[in-house]
């Protein structure tokens, strides 16, 4: 692995000018074509439709949006409303154009809307959207993704990243008959209360403390470590011998700016777990069956004993799922004591597009197209940062990657937020007006699909270094 202003990466290619040729036929299956250039849409951007609709959602939903980052509040100027979306592009009702670096925040590794996908979901739905009962589908992305990740013995299916999270936590404390669990700055886990201790995602986003109406109760036994910091884990351990259930984390953090691990950080974290009869929990709602088709885990070998899944194997449809070692899983009900139960879990439609997705990550040169794209991406933003003057740091690894106005290294929250979030607010509106969709807060990940194009990368590219030289 190389390095870009200190953070980790797997070395990029240098950015060139492509050609159709340099894009598989399979990766622009579900790429929409954009019916104006650049410089026209520039003529006719407005936001008006969208200004109305939300100030409208704000009398009939709190802060006008049903999940906090949507509101634009770190970023400044008009929130977008979605009309349609496909391959790695997006339109709002004004009927503005974008290219897409948030992909429903994942989920759309093999591009929005599908073709395949869609067409599985029609025929599927023939036969109803929920049973409340099991289908023969619930096996098939079961025996898909236990034969994928290494953790995961069994499985068990829910609707959420979130309540994956929740019921994980409650199976590490049923396992191992102890309390408190170890979690890291930044990290985001969903919104359970055991969970909103020092969290990422929105919560960082705007810049709330730990939140109100979390009992003191439901978060005295989460300890909190700084992220890549191995001596504070084992003072953690010192101090509560004896007591911790378990470590989470993101193995790649992608809720508070998209940050690596040192090297010797998981494997170090793995030990100390086995010599503290401890359980070690990796969050891969985000970095499974992104980083490889196996997750974080297969990508720097180390194996956790419980996994918590989401996003990428819904394939656009809500879907979570926890896992792993069948002597931990059998603890959950009906095989064992701990109870946790979803009315939609295991929903055919939701497997059937996780199903179709996971199909298409096997196929031959997948995670080597997502790894030379999202390298000249992050590459060339950076690059024209550089140019630009002004202090950028970022790293990608396959189909993620982020970017921090600040000097860097950035290896932990503390470092991510000394970031300049003015500067981001700026640079988001301007490439929003250039037709590009970053995620609206500086501290969020980015993701690549297998539909962006070469032509995507570099107009990304070329907007960035424009709005850079601008502001």
């Amino acid at each position: 692995m190389a390095a870009i202003n200190g953070v980790g990466l797997s070395c990029p290619s240098k950015l060139t000018k492509s050609t159709k040729s340099q894009t598989p036929k399979w990766a622009t299956n579900a790429t929409i074509r954009m019916t104006a250039s650049v410089d026209e849409k520039k003529k006719i951007y407005t936001l008006q439709k969208s200004e109305e609709a939300f100030t409208k959602a704000k009398e009939l939903m709190p802060g006008g949006v049903n999940s906090p980052v949507r509101a634009f509040k770190s970023v400044g100027g008009q929130p977008i409303i979605i009309d349609s979306v496909k391959g790695s592009h997006m339109r709002d009702i004004d009927g503005n154009e974008y290219i897409d670096y948030v992909g429903s925040w994942g989920p759309a590794i093999i591009g929005h809307a599908d073709d395949e996908v869609l067409a599985a979901l029609a025929e599927t739905m023939k036969k109803g959207t929920s049973f409340g009962a099991p289908c023969l589908l619930e096996n098939t992305l079961a025996e898909m993704v236990i034969s994928a990740v290494p953790s995961i013995e069994m499985v068990r299916f829910v609707n959420s990243g979130t309540e994956a999270c929740m019921g994980v936590l409650r199976l590490a404390r049923a396992f191992t008959g102890r309390s408190k669990i170890i979690k890291f700055e930044g990290c985001y886990h969903g919104h359970a209360d055991a969970f909103l201790v020092k969290a990422g995602s929105g919560v960082a986003t705007l810049g709330l403390p730990d939140s109100p109406g979390v009992p003191k109760a439901a978060t005295i036994d989460t300890l909190t470590a700084p992220y890549n910091d191995i001596s504070a884990i084992e003072t953690l351990f010192e101090e509560h011998k004896g007591e911790v259930a378990a470590v989470i984390l993101e193995p790649v953090v992608g809720n508070a700016g998209y940050i690596q691990p040192n090297l010797d950080f998981l494997a170090a974290i793995r030990k100390i777990t086995i010599e503290n009869d401890a359980l070690l929990i990796f969050d891969e709602v985000m970095t499974g069956f992104r980083l490889a088709y196996g997750g974080a885990q297969e990508y720097f070998g180390i194996t956790p004993d419980l996994t918590t899944l989401g996003k990428i194997i819904g394939g656009g449809l809500p879907v979570g799922a926890y896992g792993g070692r069948r002597a931990i899983m059998e603890m959950v009900a009906p095989a064992g004591p701990m109870y946790q139960a979803g009315t939609l879990s295991g929903n055919p439609l939701a497997m059937t597009a996780g199903i179709h997705t996971l199909k298409r990550l096997q196929k031959p040169g997948t995670y080597e197209y997502l790894d030379k794209i999202t390298g000249e991406l992050t590459q060339g933003i950076l690059d024209a940062g550089k140019k630009t003057g002004h202090a950028m740091c970022g790293g990608y690894i396959r189909g993620m990657f982020g970017f921090f106005f600040a000097e860097g290294p950035v290896y932990n929250f503390s470092d991510a937020k000394k970031s300049d979030t003015e500067k981001f607010g700026r640079f988001y509106r301007g490439m929003l007006e250039e037709g590009v969709y970053f995620a609206p807060s500086q501290f969020e990940a980015g993701f690549t699909s297998l539909a962006h194009t070469q032509e995507d990368i570099q107009r990304t590219v070329d907007a960035a270094e424009k709005v850079l030289k601008q502001i």
